[in-house]
């Protein structure tokens, strides 16, 4: 058989910095400075809606009002809860043609505070409560550094932003671990039993208040700090949303810098390319929107959550109306866009190689998620997938399909099944991560890049 023919009737991937020049390596480094400087910034869900409403506004969007009478070309978001975002570049044809959506989401696992969380344990230490947030391996939150960001609703009105441990000069803080020459008991236990959700617990301070009597003294002094820098009591945390966060910086990884290491790539690393994709677009045919959706980690539930119906109710006031909105959902396209697992040669036992994602090999499309006989996956079309196939090579997109791990290994959900139950084709699109769920993450810059080239190409189709 002829080399034209085997290159032909084989699908081969290959590691993209294999066939790339020198203009498109530049634009690669160029956009991952860019979203190193938006993952810093966005270590929460409220720090996330904060970033790209700053991006978005600097890219000519304005808030959006039903009163307005919007036309072709108008850029438009809205905020809900100060949680989830959505943004809108108007197209040339009626929404009832359908709009091509964007979906990704913008929480990250990490550890809340309990509604209680202070509390003073045996010789002065003080300790914030947590309770974990979305699927995270415990022990690889002990004996690293962390840092708090939040906000405290007060009783009488107002909000109060706490941030400790971002800035230069802040203290930060951890969870102890146990060390090894007393661990034998620990150590012989599994992995997550090791390390508890109830000893999740930060240490936050240790000295007691030398004009306080009695127990919890060094309690008191910490609330006194509390007070004096935020003018919150103890009682304000039962309105409060504060979570712990790595103190990690986003990172080049790797002598070739091709790699970055940060928190919070699942899922921004996806929502970052998406805006940019929206941001880039020039008027296009079909009106293009991006939501990033909270919750997710957990669901996708509450008023915040791809579940809700605040983006259906976006959609009726952009269209006109719920009769036109579903004849608008028909004719709509949705990438779900959310990150997959990075073929790791570590671990390599829980992958079909065959059919995993690689770093480095670009953007991934995958057809379905869910686990045990495809549970919970929204399962794509053929039909779509080959018109992206289209498009996607049309643009030059590099990109690669796969599953997330072995049939019986395991898998997990994304919001694609959510959108597709409003009648809307989707389907799920990544990119690959090391380490997911993990404090420190690891992606490939090349992926990134390529992540936000199809989302620019979907955006600005027209069928």
């Amino acid at each position: 058989m002829s080399d034209t023919m085997r290159e032909k009737l084989f699908y081969a991937p290959k590691n993209a910095y294999t066939r790339i020049d020198e203009q498109t390596r530049r634009a690669i480094h160029n956009f991952a400075e860019g979203y190193k400087a938006f993952l810093d910034k966005s270590k929460t869900e409220r720090d996330a809606v904060m970033s790209v409403t700053e991006l978005a506004e600097a890219h000519g969007f304005v808030p959006y009002g039903r009163e307005m009478k919007l036309s072709a070309g108008d850029r438009v978001y809205t905020i809900n809860r100060n949680k989830s975002i959505l943004l809108a570049v108007i197209g040339k044809q009626p929404m009832t043609n359908g709009v091509n959506i964007l979906a990704a989401h913008i929480d990250a696992p990490r550890l809340d505070l309990k509604p209680m969380p202070l509390c003073e344990d045996k010789k002065e230490l003080v300790y914030l409560k947590t309770h974990y947030y979305g699927g995270i391996k415990k022990y690889q939150w002990t004996a690293i550094p962390l840092e708090l960001r939040g906000v405290v609703a007060l009783a009488g009105g107002g909000v109060v932003n706490v941030s400790i441990g971002a800035d230069a000069g802040d203290p930060v803080f951890t969870i102890t671990d146990l060390l090894p020459h007393l661990a034998k008991q620990q150590m012989s236990k599994t992995l997550d039993e090791g390390v508890t959700g109830e000893n999740l617990r930060v240490l936050i301070g240790s000295i007691p208040d030398t004009q306080e009597e009695g127990s919890d003294a060094a309690k008191f002094a910490i609330l006194k700090l509390l007070y004096e820098k935020y003018g919150i009591t103890e009682q304000d945390f039962l309105s409060a949303e504060l979570s712990i966060v790595p103190n990690f910086p986003t990172r080049d990884v790797g002598l070739d810098r091709s790699l970055i290491g940060g928190y919070g790539h699942d899922d921004r690393c996806c929502a970052y390319p998406a805006v940019q994709a929206l941001f880039d677009l020039p008027t296009p045919q079909k009106t293009a929107v991006c939501i990033l959706a909270d919750k997710e980690e957990i669901g996708s539930v509450g008023a915040t959550g791809m579940q809700s119906e605040y983006f259906d109710n976006f959609l009726a006031s952009l269209c006109g109306g719920s009769d036109a909105l579903r004849e608008c959902y028909e004719h709509s396209a949705c990438l779900s866009a959310d990150v997959t697992n990075a073929y790791d040669p570590l671990y390599g036992d829980v992958c079909e190689a065959q059919n995993s994602s690689y770093a480095n090999y670009g953007v991934c499309l995958m057809k379905y998620t869910g686990s045990h006989g495809k549970s919970g996956s929204n399962d794509a079309e053929a039909e779509f997938i080959g018109c992206l196939r289209g498009i996607f090579d049309e643009a030059k997109v590099i990109w690669q399909m796969a599953e997330l791990g072995r049939v019986d290994a395991g898998g997990g959900g994304t919001v694609a099944g959510y959108m597709a139950r409003r009648n809307i084709s989707t389907i799920d699109i990544g990119v690959p991560v090391l380490s997911m769920h993990a404090p420190f993450e690891v992606i490939s810059k090349l992926d990134l890049y390529m992540a936000q080239r199809a989302m620019r190409a979907f955006c600005a189709m027209d069928e």
